[in-house]
Order: structure tokens, then sequence, then C-alpha cells
């Protein structure tokens, strides 16, 4: 049997500004968030941004599902 990664980066980085957008593009974390939470597929996104990668979506989603306290912390802090 082949062993599979175990560890991956999720694809966000922090602008100069403080704001959290998808790694490589203009995308804000927040966008992308809101996004999923009116119902939109990770390949409704996609189509909506073309700039982003599928599996960066499904993978940033992931990050924000398995860390909610984290992710709503920041997103209070953008809302101020």
């Amino acid at each position: 049997m082949t062993a599979l990664a175990t560890t991956e980066t999720i694809p966000l980085a922090m602008d100069t500004e403080g704001a959290i957008r998808v790694a490589g593009t203009r995308v804000p974390l927040d966008t992308l968030i809101a996004a999923h939470e009116r119902g939109d597929t990770p390949e409704e996104i996609v189509d909506q941004y073309p700039i982003l990668n599928l599996a960066d979506v499904y993978s940033v989603i992931g990050y924000v599902l398995h860390h909610p306290e984290e992710v709503q912390e920041y997103l209070a802090a953008r809302a101020k």
C-alpha cells in the first residue's frame, strides 16, 4: 500500500492590511465564507471566482468547518 501525505498547507495568506485571502488571489476569506453560507457549492464558487482552484476552495471550506471559533473571531474583528 502507498502512504498518503498526511499534512497539507491551507491556501490562505494574510495581506499587508490584515485581511486573509485565498493564497495567490485577491479573493478574501470573508467572500468565500459568505458564498458557502448562502449555499453555494465549491463548484459554484469557482464559477463565480474563476481565479480560484476547486481543490483550494474545498480545502479552505474544510478549514473553516474545522476551526469555527477562530474563523468567527477573525470575521468579528474584520467587521469592526
